[in-house]
């Protein structure tokens, strides 16, 4: 296990980690008046939950990136981020597709195969611990 960073460095990705972090959770609540903010242009339907996927990888790239003590159930910023993401999305893709009518025949595929990764690492985590 590698020592947390320290000094400018730390500081460095504590700040890129609230950014990234403030960001995703705006994506990820209020999509809309991001992409009017951001990019000067009206969003709905299917841009908004695109965004909404973008807030939940951006979101969890902050936490994971965030620089301290290391996680003891998985020890790697990596793995931690790939769980963090794969488990959140599969979760929303599934939301989506009870919650929103038609969907398209790659949705369901897409949120097991999440779902299948997300597992895949807790599993690997825990037999490597």
């Amino acid at each position: 296990m590698t020592p947390a960073p320290r000094g400018r460095l730390a500081t460095i990705l504590r700040l890129a980690s609230i950014v990234e972090g403030v960001t995703g959770l705006a994506l990820l609540l209020v999509p809309a008046l991001v992409i009017r903010l951001l990019l000067g242009a009206e969003s709905e339907g299917v841009a908004l939950a695109i965004a909404r996927l973008c807030g939940i990888a951006l979101a969890m790239l902050g936490w994971a990136c965030w620089p301290g003590r290391r996680a003891s159930f998985i020890a790697s910023n990596g793995a931690r981020a790939m769980l963090a993401y794969n488990a959140t999305a599969a979760l929303f893709l599934g939301w989506l597709g009870t919650a929103h009518g038609p969907v398209g025949w790659l949705l369901w595929p897409a949120v097991v195969l999440h779902a299948v990764i997300a597992a895949l690492l807790v599993h690997s985590a825990r037999h490597e611990n």
